[in-house]
């Protein structure tokens, strides 16, 4: 049986060749977990308008998402660095692992942030569940 060559078989080997490149890439030049967590931290010290007594429990908080924001970034960086040669089964495993330290970071924040948020008067409480609300909202919506 004479194999026949299809114009788009070239084209869709090319697409996907892009696609994976376009992938690296991007996942690359996006900005590290610590970028973003150092833009989130300065944004909620404003937004929860934290007192001069609550800044060792800010400090706590803060130290516990730089934490958490470098032990991502690191599994990050392996996933991307090793995107190449891994097998789908290796990217399972890799996400996986990201996800399942995700899940371990915000079982360690969420003490340390409870710490604070008992410490909030009723309006930094009140402004605290909003921030959040509003942040998961926003997420739904983008999912």
């Amino acid at each position: 049986m004479k194999r026949r060559d299809y114009p788009w078989t070239t084209f869709t080997a090319l697409a996907v060749a892009v696609a994976l490149l376009a992938t690296t890439t991007l996942a690359s030049a996006r900005p590290s977990h610590a970028d973003r967590v150092e833009a989130r931290i300065k944004e909620l010290h404003v937004k929860l308008h934290i007192t001069p007594t609550q800044e060792d429990l800010w400090n706590n908080v803060t130290a516990m998402m730089r934490d958490n924001a470098q032990t991502l970034d690191a599994l990050t960086q392996t996933r991307v660095a090793q995107a190449q040669t891994m097998t789908a089964v290796d990217d399972l495993k890799s996400y996986s692992a990201i996800t399942a330290a995700h899940a371990e970071g915000l079982k360690k924040f969420i003490p340390v942030f409870e710490t604070l948020y008992v410490s909030m008067s009723d309006a930094q409480k009140k402004n605290a569940d909003t921030l959040f609300r509003n942040r998961v909202l926003a997420q739904a919506k983008n999912h």
